[in-house]
């Protein structure tokens, strides 16, 4: 008992003993520390070089296939790459047995493969730490893979499977249409998809009034067989773009080409016609509010390049938005939309510019939202904020000088992002057949003036307006009033 109780005080003596060692040397270490000034580098530690003072871009590099795929790359540093095929291909090809096919296609992407089931693409992605995505626009489609660069290989090798050879299965179709009927039935809730869908049925015929959400009597036609031959007509080589941001252009190039070489090019396809015509769609519903969306051509599109930057500029010069800012106190309060409406007006629950812009046309409007007693008031507000900015001497050369800068402070801002880098490419390829560099934008907006602003938005009202609306639509103004105010 004596001899168990003496071993236990020599342990706790040594326990003491070694902890008064501890805090004896931490002590030491503090004191030490406050001698060392932050000024300086601590002693003993490697520091990286430093980045240099003006660091530019890397230079975008195209390497076209013989089959006619394009491989475009920007290096840019860091661990993390993206990679994206972008297909010349959308609702635009559509004919009426295929209506509604690229909606199916972004919701079979990464599925079953000739080389892998689905859940082997899923198991590959967790093991790499990958991220996928897909979506279908009205004349591009788009498939991504995010990941680390030391997964590049197995990335580029697994994109390409699931672009270049997807099953289709039928039971997997099904699924997929199912999930789409519901979307669809969603759509009529959702007022602002809904008019977004609506101003290009209504306001153009052609090509660009193909709807981009499958309506339901064409998903009751669609199956494994009609999405196949719309797949093989239209992703062939020479409509397809391999991009990618942050990897080394003869390194993706060397995985690639192997995957891409032997890709069936195809006959070259002119692109469908669409014309702009303007129109009126209601759409009534059981609602307090009634939303509103008014528009007019953006004629050129894209392709015009200067006009297609005067009215990215126009879009945050009238901004707008919500009447409560969940940004937080102040954002967006300088733009037109605020200042002249949303803090005039408390009624009007969101008032916002909007633009949907394609290759050779676009539509450029307001977006509001209002108790259905305040909405042709509303109505007349936002054409007369229209008109302002097309009358000289109404917008200031501050108002000007704070939307340009505003815009070019938001695309430098986007372009720090590795994956839109990656769509930035491949989206300018498939438009222009290259990539213009950022330089050319913003010489575009910094040579801008008042008159441009004013003359492309007389050109724009100069088109018949397309209006949209949704929701207790009884109170909104009849179309012919609309089109006789903007005359």
């Amino acid at each position: 008992m004596l001899r168990s109780s003496a071993r236990l005080l020599r342990k706790l003596r040594g326990v003491e003993t070694a902890a008064a060692r501890r805090l004896s040397g931490a002590d030491a270490s503090a004191s030490a520390l406050r001698g060392t000034s932050l000024l300086r580098p601590l002693p003993g530690l490697d520091l990286p070089p430093c980045l240099p003072d003006q660091l530019g871009r890397s230079p975008t590099r195209i390497t076209t296939l013989p089959n006619g795929i394009r491989v475009a790359s920007e290096d840019v540093p860091g661990p993390s790459a993206c990679i994206g095929v972008f297909v010349n291909s959308g609702s635009i090809y559509e004919t009426g047995e295929s209506t509604g096919v690229s909606h199916l296609l972004e919701k079979l992407a990464f599925k079953d493969t000739a080389h892998r089931s689905h859940l082997q693409i899923v198991q590959e992605l967790e093991a790499a730490g990958g991220n996928v995505g897909a979506s279908a626009s009205r004349e591009q489609m788009v498939y991504s893979y995010d990941t680390l660069k030391a997964y590049l290989p197995q990335a580029v090798e697994v994109l390409v499977d699931c672009v270049r050879n997807p099953l289709f299965l039928q039971d997997e179709v099904e699924r997929q249409l199912a999930l789409a009927r519901e979307e669809v039935q969603e759509l009529q809730k959702n007022p602002e998809k809904f008019l977004n869908e609506t101003l290009n049925l209504v306001g153009y015929t052609g090509a660009l009034a193909n709807p981009l959400i499958a309506p339901e009597d064409a998903l009751a036609i669609i199956n494994g067989n009609i999405i196949q031959k719309f797949y093989h007509e239209n992703f062939t080589a020479n409509r397809l773009v391999l991009a990618a941001s942050g990897v080394d252009h003869q390194n993706l190039l060397d995985i690639a080409e192997p995957l891409l070489s032997d890709w069936h090019k195809g006959s070259p396809v002119e692109k469908p016609k669409s014309t702009y015509v303007g129109g009126d769609s209601r759409h009534k519903t059981d609602s307090d509010m009634t939303h509103v969306a008014l528009a007019f051509e953006v004629p050129g599109g894209w392709l015009q390049e200067r006009d297609a930057t005067i009215m990215t500029v126009m879009q945050t010069l009238m901004g707008g938005g919500g009447s409560f800012s969940s940004g937080g106190p102040g954002k967006g309060m300088h733009s037109r939309l605020y200042l002249r409406v949303l803090n005039k007006y408390h009624s009007v629950q969101s008032f916002s510019a909007f633009s949907n812009v394609y290759d050779n046309s676009g539509l450029f409007g307001i977006y509001l939202t209002t108790p259905s007693d305040f909405v042709a008031k509303a109505i007349d507000v936002a054409i007369n904020e229209l008109i302002a900015i097309a009358t000289p001497g109404e917008v200031t050369e501050v108002e000007l000088k704070r939307a340009k800068n505003s815009t070019i402070s938001s695309v430098l801002m986007n372009l720090e992002s590795r994956v839109i880098v990656s769509e930035d490419i491949g989206r300018q390829f498939l438009t222009y057949g290259c990539r213009k560099p950022i330089d050319h934008f913003l010489q575009c907006m910094d040579e801008m003036t008042l008159d441009d602003v004013t003359a492309f938005a007389r050109k724009m009202l100069a088109s018949q307006p397309t209006m949209a609306s949704w929701g207790n639509v009884d109170k909104v103004p009849p179309y012919e009033f609309v089109c006789k105010r903007l005359q």
